[in-house]
């Protein structure tokens, strides 16, 4: 295991699987003590051993994000635990139905605009003073560049990732004289459950793999 980012203290969403998964053994190798969030507790609890089979540290914390005031109760206790915290990676999204806006259930709309939009305006709400508290502090968003441009069918998943970058955008302008460094990243199409969710069958052999992508989030890190 590597040392050069050993007290270094990193939250993921979406941790028990897909990018986030990737990512956080990847933080783990580096030396960082993780906070692992999902909804799934098995899928968490395997990803702590492995983890710990690396040498790392890491607190799993089992939570449905859009139970949007658990946000503000984990900032609480990260803040009683550790005081600060210095990576944020925000990769817990959904991709709802993929339907005509007419045909669109209200409350997939409601669902997908809370997770991948509203949750990550929660996450900053309670987490700044956190990311403050480091003497250098990432928070990086995960987007898609297939939002950019409106595509039938893909209403709120669309409007949800144009909201998050303009909503990072804004958080950018003012935090600029902070230490904090705001990221969105685009990892392009990979090879997830998410996507074969919506994508069942899909035989493209150019999908982007999670453990590569990790790799190169990983170089947005320098501390």
């Amino acid at each position: 295991m590597q040392k050069d980012m050993k007290n270094k203290i990193a939250l993921i969403t979406g941790a028990s699987r897909g990018l986030g998964r990737s990512v956080a053994k990847s933080l783990a190798k580096k030396g960082v003590e993780l906070i692992l969030v999902a909804r799934t507790i098995s899928a968490l609890e395997e990803l702590d051993d492995e983890i710990k089979s690396i040498g790392s540290k890491s607190t799993i914390v089992p939570m449905d994000l859009e139970d949007n005031e658990a946000i503000d109760v984990l900032g609480g206790e990260i803040h009683k635990k550790w005081g600060k915290l210095d990576i944020l990676v925000s990769s817990a999204a959904t991709v709802g139905e993929v339907t005509p806006v007419s045909h669109l259930d209200p409350k997939i709309w409601n669902k997908v605009i809370n997770l991948n939009l509203s949750v990550n305006f929660r996450l900053i709400r309670s987490f700044e003073p956190l990311l403050k508290k480091s003497n250098q502090s990432y928070a990086i968003f995960l987007s898609d560049n297939n939002s950019k441009l409106p595509k039938p069918f893909w209403a709120p998943y669309n409007i949800s990732k144009l909201g998050l970058e303009t909503l990072i955008e804004i958080w950018k302008k003012e935090i600029t004289r902070t230490n904090i460094k705001a990221i969105i990243f685009e990892p392009g199409d990979m090879k997830t459950a998410m996507r074969a969710s919506f994508m069942p069958g899909e035989k493209n052999k150019n999908l982007n793999n999670p453990e590569d992508i990790s790799e190169t989030i990983m170089k947005l890190i320098k501390f």
